[in-house]
């Protein structure tokens, strides 16, 4: 439906290349070295230098600057490259093309100084540090941004900034330098201009670690959630991102492409766990007969096919939306892949838990963290319900039937 130009496809097959030779068969000495405490495996850095010298870097930037280093694709073009980074869960940091980095550095391009681009964007474009989003409040239903209470406040020369995050990613991670954070300069402006951006040291005083959280009891080294706090954390005025008051839009402009890559991503992956059902159907054996001689084992597998492919076109054509016409013009598509990638994630992470039975509820295959992560998809980057609630209301804004139904009912 989409055709992708040819470098597309030639930088995807080289991605894939890689993947194959380099990355996936160091996957055990990854796991390792993160299971020893490595939140910065040394493949994984090695990895990195490997991959930035070959110029397959930054390919999730369709923005990049003649003179930024990377490869600068399309969303849409990226699709096929996201896929295979989805492969596995370190992947995409391999290519520098992990969130919150991405996202991150897209804001940055939008909306940064030349000052604030010469400090905190190119060292992430070239991949020198890392970077975090701290947007979500352990308080408040932080879906909606009116109900933040994390405070900006201007002290002469000085932003003070108050206030308690979670699930703020990797803003703990040892590589991490910088905080993207969401608060409020105006609690009486008009509910879109109450937010504000700004840009934060990491180990700027008075920023603390609470806790690492878990996610379904599983607590990685090398993927961080952090609760933060922010007790009278100062920095200079130059560090707002754009202006007072534009957070909601500028933090709008951020989220449609990381919800895409997100749905990438997670396609991936279930490519991956339909491979692992099929493998597992052919050499499993229950009652004198192998799983795929079952209808049940059938129906999963079948199922699955056709619910991710529905998915990759409906990404496909998302990617496309926001290429062309741009984000605010590609929202309902936005929030329908959102909806429909973490649900099917789910069902196909279900079914391939199901599949191998008591393996499948333990680390010895990729399944049930899978599981995990699909069902907090649904939560993060917007929960289901919110997306659904923009659906159905750019849906009624958009008909135009009144005639047909009249004639259809009258």
């Amino acid at each position: 439906m989409f055709e992708l130009p040819d470098k597309a496809i030639q930088v995807r097959n080289e991605v894939e290349a890689f993947f194959n030779a380099r990355v996936l068969p160091n996957n055990k000495l990854w796991v390792d070295q993160a299971r020893s405490g490595q939140s910065n495996p040394d493949i994984e850095r090695q990895l990195r230098a490997e991959a930035k010298a070959l110029g397959l870097w930054n390919m999730a930037l369709p923005r990049l600057g003649d003179s930024e280093p990377g490869t600068k694709l399309s969303n849409l073009e990226f699709t096929g490259v996201a896929e295979v980074l989805g492969r596995l869960e370190w992947a995409s940091r391999v290519f520098n093309c992990h969130a919150p980095d991405v996202p991150n550095m897209e804001l940055l391009q939008l909306f940064a100084t030349a000052q604030q681009r010469e400090d905190w964007l190119n060292p992430l474009l070239e991949g020198e540090f890392g970077s975090s989003f701290a947007m979500t409040e352990p308080g408040v239903a932080s879906s909606d941004p009116v109900n933040l209470e994390t405070t900006i406040v201007r002290d002469g020369d000085e932003y003070v900034i108050n206030g308690r995050k979670w699930f703020a990613s990797n803003a703990s991670h040892e590589n991490t330098q910088l905080i993207i954070l969401v608060g409020v300069t105006d609690a009486t402006a008009k509910k879109s201009k109450r937010q504000s951006l700004i840009l934060i040291p990491r180990h700027a005083e008075g920023v603390e670690v609470v806790r690492n959280l878990p996610v379904f009891e599983h607590e990685s080294v090398t993927n961080l959630h952090p609760e933060l706090t922010f007790t009278n954390v100062r920095v200079p005025v130059a560090y707002l991102l754009g202006e007072e008051g534009e957070g909601f839009a500028m933090g709008q402009a951020r989220l449609g492409p990381a919800r895409l890559h997100h749905c990438m991503r997670a396609i991936g992956e279930c490519e991956v766990l339909i491979s692992l059902m099929l493998k597992r159907s052919t050499e499993r054996t229950t009652f004198g007969k192998r799983l795929d001689e079952y209808s049940s084992t059938s129906e999963a597998i079948s199922l699955s096919r056709i619910e991710l492919d529905q998915c990759r076109l409906l990404v496909q054509q998302a990617a496309h939306l926001i290429d062309t016409v741009g984000n605010k013009e590609a929202r309902k598509k936005i929030s329908m892949i959102k909806v429909a990638v973490d649900r099917v994630y789910q069902q196909i992470a279900d079914r391939a838990v199901q599949l191998y039975g008591a393996k499948g509820v333990t680390n010895d295959t990729p399944a049930a963290r899978a599981f995990g992560k699909a069902r907090a998809f649904r939560i993060y980057d917007g929960p289901d319900e919110v997306h659904l609630q923009t659906i159905a209301r750019l849906e009624a804004s958009e008909q135009n039937l009144e005639n047909l139904t009249h004639y259809l009912f009258d």
